[in-house]
């Protein structure tokens, strides 16, 4: 006894589904490839970190490049003041 399954498949919506979900799972993997690329060429970047900023801020002030009022308003900004 043969049974009829519908012309052979899961049709149009089952297509569509299984074509989102391959769209969905290469974005997935580029997305991770990216980032894990993006982490390591920022680690590998050298450049100012930590205290580097205020000691540059710090050593200007000393030799009188900047006044006083632009040292703090400089510090604030550093610090993550408005």
């Amino acid at each position: 006894m043969m049974r009829n399954f519908g012309n052979g498949g899961i049709g149009w919506g089952g297509w569509f589904v299984m074509v989102a979900m391959m769209v969905v799972f290469w974005g997935a993997i580029a997305w991770v490839v990216v980032t894990l690329i993006r982490q390591n060429g920022a680690r590998s970047q050298p450049g100012p970190t930590g205290s580097e900023p205020m000691r540059i801020l710090d050593e200007r002030f000393a030799r009188g490049e900047i006044d006083e009022a632009e040292y703090q308003r400089r510090r604030e900004l550093l610090r993550g003041g408005a």
